[in-house]
């Protein structure tokens, strides 16, 4: 029988707890050993629902337990790169939330550190493993729609976050774009070479005030001479909008909203459907989980990583040279971010 693999989460906040429950109710190959905090009381709630042995306020004491196998590292993204330096340095095979960081010194560092201390490192892009985009991308890559032209994402939010965490998030790019940034390269298996982005202050003037945008467009090129355009608002009133489409030179395939049942009333008075979905979690909790699997299944099967490192780090030189391209008011090369 495969031994189960011991997890210790690092952040109790929305996203660390959402792991913690996937793990430990819908897993049957691991358990949740631990999880801490900085709000102690935080990790304790979580322990306490899901009865988890243990609940503490240091992240060390998660490290330095024999018996946890990985980490799953939930916390602010300040403290990324740290906890997985100290991961790695630790010998626990490692499971980040994206960004990685918002810079691209610090990122070398810890992949650096992490491939010399020889673990695993998986980063956090759920949408990977949603079964609609999967389904694209399985199309996509067996060739039923001949050469990718145009990739096209829609990624709205039907709110936006608190100011507060505008402030510390990196911006639309590195926050809420990063994810569309990733979806593009996987989608088609293609590397973009230049963007350009163009965006607006349309939802909430303290979104500008933040230093921020709340509505964008951004147009890529890929190394193939397809063409991608991504799409996004930080309120659609409707409900949480995610889309996307793949057009080639045999067909086109795409995915429509998940809706909570997939019905159409006709009557009189016209035809009404139900609104998406309403929240992230509604929406990709199954992707959630999937995407714990494979990494579960990665180190129990000595695996490559089914989002690597380099897969985290692409999308944030995508995210930098979108900001430089708004900034600039021109498309930007990837290759003057890039480092």
């Amino acid at each position: 029988m495969t031994k189960k693999v011991n997890f210790g989460i690092i952040g109790a906040g929305r996203i660390g707890t959402v792991h913690a429950e996937g793990i430990s109710t819908r897993i049957a190959t691991a358990a949740v050993f631990a999880i801490s905090d900085i709000s102690p009381e935080a990790a304790q709630l979580c322990a306490s629902r899901l009865v988890i042995p243990l609940a503490t306020r240091n992240h060390r004491d998660l490290l330095e337990n024999p018996a946890i196998d990985a980490v799953v590292i939930c916390s602010s993204t300040d403290t990324h790169t740290q906890f997985i330096c100290e991961a790695a340095e630790a010998g626990k095979h490692i499971f980040c939330e994206k960004p990685i960081a918002l810079d691209l010194p610090a990122i070398d560092k810890a992949l650096a550190t992490v491939a010399r201390c020889s673990v695993k490192l998986q980063i956090g892009f759920n949408r990977r493993f949603d079964s609609n985009f999967r389904h694209i991308q399985e199309t996509v890559a067996a060739g039923k729609i001949g050469t990718p032209h145009l990739v096209r994402i829609t990624s709205r939010d039907p709110a936006p976050p608190p100011i507060s965490y505008i402030k510390v998030s990196g911006g639309i790019f590195l926050d809420m774009t990063i994810h569309d940034f990733d979806m593009a390269r996987y989608l088609i298996g293609g590397e973009v070479t230049e963007l350009y982005a163009a965006g607006g202050v349309l939802v909430d003037p303290a979104i500008g005030e933040a230093g921020d945008i709340d509505t964008a467009v951004i147009t890529l090129r890929y190394t193939n001479g397809a063409i991608g355009i991504i799409d996004n608002s930080r309120k659609a009133v409707y409900g949480y909008d995610q889309r996307a489409e793949v057009f080639g030179s045999a067909g086109s395939i795409e995915s429509q909203n998940k809706t909570p049942y997939n019905t159409i009333c006709s009557t009189a008075a016209g035809v009404q459907g139900v609104n998406p979905l309403y929240f992230f979690l509604e929406r990709y909790m199954d992707s959630y989980a999937a995407e714990m699997r494979a990494f579960i299944d990665c180190i129990q099967n000595d695996a490559p990583s089914p989002v690597s490192g380099l897969d985290g780090r692409i999308p944030v030189v995508m995210g930098l040279a979108a900001w430089k391209s708004y900034r600039e008011q021109r498309p930007v090369k990837l290759s003057e971010v890039a480092g």
